[in-house]
């Protein structure tokens, strides 16, 4: 099923051993989510209802998972400015906080290409919310994963935390920009993923060279 790109397999990049599967066609996982637990209902007529009934699983399980991979495809395309190099890993992770007895979800994260004998560089943490506003207190939780992981011996030196939303920011978010932070916007988001889009699908239309 993953070589038919209907399942794809998420490590976790920062406990080894660990992943996840997540069905990767959008409109599969609508249909899981949505549409056949109440499949009764639906043939009665009552789609109205369903939908009220199922807008909060919908949001939650079909348009956030969806959202965190779009910003992953988005890193993987990003201005090289963004992190500053050529990403070598881009995945998703579980942060632990023994002191707080609680885990920070990572849903973007961008890891330096691995040099031996030296410590794993991160190039980015993200946090990816489409439906809400994102504020400090979201880039508060980024730069706690960043001082665990730090003392967990990666090198986060030059770790920028990256806010994503569908939503909008509020002015903390932009302000702490100086503190090697950044808020991706929708149109920046799509910005790039279009001309990415655009980039791969003008490769395969280049005529094959003269022999």
């Amino acid at each position: 099923m993953e070589d038919c790109g209907l399942l794809r397999r998420e490590e976790d990049l920062f406990r080894q051993g660990r992943a996840v599967y997540r069905i990767a066609e959008p409109l599969i996982v609508f249909y899981q989510v949505v549409m056949r637990p109440r499949w009764g209902f639906l043939e009665s007529g009552r789609a109205a209802a369903v939908w009220r009934d199922a807008r909060p699983r919908f949001s939650a399980q079909v348009l956030g998972p969806h959202f965190e991979q779009l910003c992953r495809d988005h890193a993987a395309f990003a201005p090289p400015d963004l992190f500053g190099e050529f990403p070598g890993e881009i995945g998703a992770g579980v942060v632990s906080d023994p002191e707080r007895k609680t885990q920070i979800q990572i849903d973007v994260a961008v890891l330096a290409p691995p040099v031996p004998g030296e410590p794993r560089r991160i190039l980015s943490l993200g946090e990816a919310k489409w439906g809400d506003v994102m504020g400090s207190r979201h880039v508060d939780r980024l730069r706690r994963a960043r001082d665990l992981l730090a003392a967990r011996g990666y090198d986060t030196r030059d770790t920028t935390l990256i806010c994503y939303s569908g939503a909008g920011f509020d002015p903390s978010v932009t302000a702490a920009a100086a503190d090697r932070t950044a808020a991706i916007t929708l149109d920046q988001l799509y910005g790039v993923l279009r001309k990415s889009s655009f980039d791969q699908e003008a490769a395969t239309r280049r005529p094959a060279p003269k022999r």
